[in-house]
């Protein structure tokens, strides 16, 4: 799971995985000992989490046609599918670590599908605000802050999970702001959502490039 969990076959190294507080819940122990039960492996969770935003991406594209009470639905079951995915981030990384399933392709799986579900979710979200360059723009921002840590992790630094806009905060942004305009305005709503994801993400990527420029001159 990408800006999570590591699927590996060993123990990840301290600080290689996203500090998550709902890692430690009951409802997400119960959730994965559930997954393992059923023979459910990392890597089909993690491309669940990509089937999930790429059904939210049709939800969001359908929205402005729906008349009424069509339109708050779809935009409420996009937000759901914005959840589910976090759910399924969570879950394949708890699988492949304490349950011990992690396989050797796990780190294509881990992100590969985010990836893709950034691009789904947010081109998505920007058709329905009619905007569709809005939000392109914000998916390439998510993207990009992915390929910062990644990079730092490259170089033999710890990853670097940090805000103001991870990807848990655009999830919970993009929910949110899609609940709000299922209710007040969906195209406008949506579009105030996408340009406060794009400032946010954007100055999460200069704070993440900011740390690891000072870390490799100090290394």
């Amino acid at each position: 799971m990408t800006d999570t969990d590591t699927q590996s076959d060993a123990s990840p190294e301290p600080g290689s995985r996203r500090p998550l507080g709902s890692r430690n819940t009951a409802w997400a122990r119960g959730l994965a000992e559930w997954a393992i039960k059923t023979g459910l492996t990392p890597n089909q969770i993690s491309r669940a989490a990509v089937g999930f935003a790429a059904l939210g991406m049709v939800l969001y594209t359908l929205s402005p046609y729906g008349p009424g009470i069509l339109q708050w639905l779809l935009l409420i079951l996009a937000a759901a599918t914005a959840q589910a995915r976090l759910v399924c981030n969570l879950i394949d990384g708890m699988v492949a670590v304490e349950g011990g399933q992690g396989a050797k392709d796990g780190p294509f799986w881990n992100e590969a599908p985010d990836r893709l579900s950034d691009l789904f979710f947010f081109i998505g979200a920007g058709l329905a605000a009619g905007n569709a360059a809005l939000g392109t723009l914000a998916a390439a921002l998510a993207i990009t802050t992915a390929y910062i840590r990644e990079l730092g992790r490259a170089e033999g630094f710890a990853p670097d999970f940090s805000g103001p806009m991870a990807k848990q905060h655009r999830m919970a942004v993009l929910s949110i702001g899609s609940v709000i305009a299922a209710f007040y305005g969906g195209e406008w709503t949506l579009g105030w959502v996408l340009w406060i994801i794009v400032a946010g993400t954007a100055l999460t990527i200069v704070s993440r490039s900011l740390r690891l420029i000072k870390a490799l001159q100090t290394r």
